[in-house]
């Protein structure tokens, strides 16, 4: 059977991934790939579990020879990030993705592609299925709704679990380790709006082109959110002009960067002539600031003609939040004392989406240091009480802390060495892992994260590269065989 990535595949990997990529995965839609890795187990006669939350727990057994070494347990997350583009019709619920391969990277086209984490889980079935593979005995971890608050990994019984490393494969770059991650927690804050009927000219507003990314991964990188710019142009248009909210929604995911916002307000005795001058002004002024950091920004402006009453947010309720929007913390809040170049603590204003009685505001929250991440959640409770608002917090997840010694980590250097003539390099990410919560789980884990080359994940720019895929999965193999 042909499937697109054949040519680059070793031991069904590829071939495993594109499968995954035929059934719907997104975060809270993963009975069906679940259900498929539980019976897909089974068939290969492997011993497993499957819990309520969907986790999917496989035990191998060691192979002949290697029967006195430890166990070691190999994770990753079987839901993905389902973002696209605003003219992309593909369906997440019921669509397979489309794939295509461009300069030795496979995407998807107008979509994420699910690499993270649907790698992991690819290579986990190449193990599964391999008879002739050599290795300890192995606990396969297959865990849900990762990008959603960890809520499988947080659901887990691990009573039945032996493992003494923890090789985790939700790491985008080939040779780069990481063995220690922020903790984080998602934080929802909503405001009562109060409604008026105002008569006047329509105009919807869309900002679109940004780059976005992954909050962990890029918030440093100077990428612009889009609800915080929208903000920004209708506060910019106090002053200049008559006008009121009457809808605002951006963002899909509280850990994704929003690369699109839109609006509709209503203008009172407008002017078409003074709405350009005004509104273009502002575009262009925009654009000129973030000519260099977001080249593709752009603005689309659509004017109904005639002038009709709409049921738009009322004086007070509309200062409120937009004083909310403009005021609420977002992006790197501090760099790390310990660790030069990295992100300590972050938040990302990721969804923000106006109701007929109410505007909610949801935001993804990181930090390495507890109290901290406690601070910037008190604080957005304290701005959004003052204003006569609410919030709450969900998937609370601590920080994976760094371990001074660990034998995983020589052996993978050691190896490292051997097969690729210079050093990994060894890191702490802002970004979360499911690693903490194992860790405090099974005290005492030693524990890496790996993964194969992947860009701009928790967008449809998102690719991975297909060698690194492969040769990820060929150094992996003999790290199985070197672990003692």
């Amino acid at each position: 059977m042909q499937y697109i990535t054949e040519n680059y595949d070793y031991k069904n990997i590829l071939f495993y991934f594109e499968q995954l990529t035929k059934i719907p995965h997104g975060s809270g839609n993963v009975d069906a790939i679940s259900n498929y890795l539980y019976s897909f187990a089974l068939e290969h006669g492997a011993k497993c579990r499957q819990d309520e939350k969907k986790n999917v727990v496989v035990f191998l057994p060691a192979t002949p020879g290697y029967e006195d070494r430890k166990t070691i347990m190999l994770q990753g997350h079987m839901d993905m990030v389902c973002e696209k583009d605003s003219d992309c019709p593909h369906d997440f619920k019921k669509d397979p993705l489309e794939l295509y391969i461009k300069d030795g990277r496979l995407r998807a086209k107008g979509t994420t592609l699910g690499g993270d984490d649907g790698i992991a889980i690819a290579y986990m079935m190449a193990i599964i299925a391999d008879k002739e593979a050599e290795h300890p005995a192995l606990e396969l971890l297959m865990t849900t709704d990762e990008e959603t608050g960890m809520y499988g990994a947080q659901a887990l019984d691990t009573s039945d679990l032996q493992g003494s490393y923890l090789i985790n494969m939700d790491s985008e770059e080939e040779g780069r380790v990481f063995c220690g991650c922020a903790g984080g927690l998602r934080q929802n804050c909503t405001l009562d709006l109060e409604r008026e009927e105002v008569t006047g000219t329509v105009v919807d507003i869309k900002i679109k082109g940004l780059t976005g990314g992954h909050s962990g991964v890029e918030i440093d990188k100077n990428r612009t959110n889009a609800n915080k710019l929208m903000a920004r142009l209708l506060f910019e248009f106090r002053g200049h002009l008559d006008h009121r909210l009457v809808e605002l929604h951006g963002g899909k995911l509280d850990n994704a960067i929003p690369r699109e916002a839109f609006s509709t307000i209503v203008i009172k005795n407008f002017d078409l002539e003074d709405f350009k001058d005004i509104a273009g002004g502002l575009a262009a002024k925009y654009k000129c600031e973030l000519e260099t950091s977001e080249p593709g920004l752009d603005f689309e402006f659509c004017i109904d003609p005639v002038p009709k009453t709409v049921n738009a947010i009322n004086g007070k309720s509309y200062g409120s939040l937009l004083y909310f929007l403009i005021q609420s913390p977002n992006g790197v809040q501090r760099m790390s004392s310990a660790i030069p170049g990295l992100v300590e603590s972050s938040l990302n204003m990721g969804i923000v989406f106006t109701e007929e009685k109410q505007a909610v505001i949801r935001f993804s929250l990181r930090s390495s240091v507890t109290s901290y991440k406690k601070f910037m959640s008190d604080k957005l409770e304290y701005l959004i009480s003052i204003l006569g608002g609410e919030t709450s917090r969900e998937g609370n997840y601590p920080a994976w802390e760094y371990k001074k010694d660990s034998v995983l980590r020589g052996v993978f250097k050691e190896l490292y060495l051997e097969e690729y003539g210079k050093e990994p390099v060894f890191e702490v990410m802002h970004a979360g892992l499911e690693c903490g919560l194992l860790f405090d789980k099974c005290p005492g884990l030693d524990i890496i994260s790996i993964g194969p080359d992947m860009s701009d994940v928790h967008s449809p720019n998102e690719s991975l590269g297909l060698d690194s895929a492969v040769r990820v999965f060929k150094f992996l193999e003999k790290l199985l065989k070197r672990l003692q």
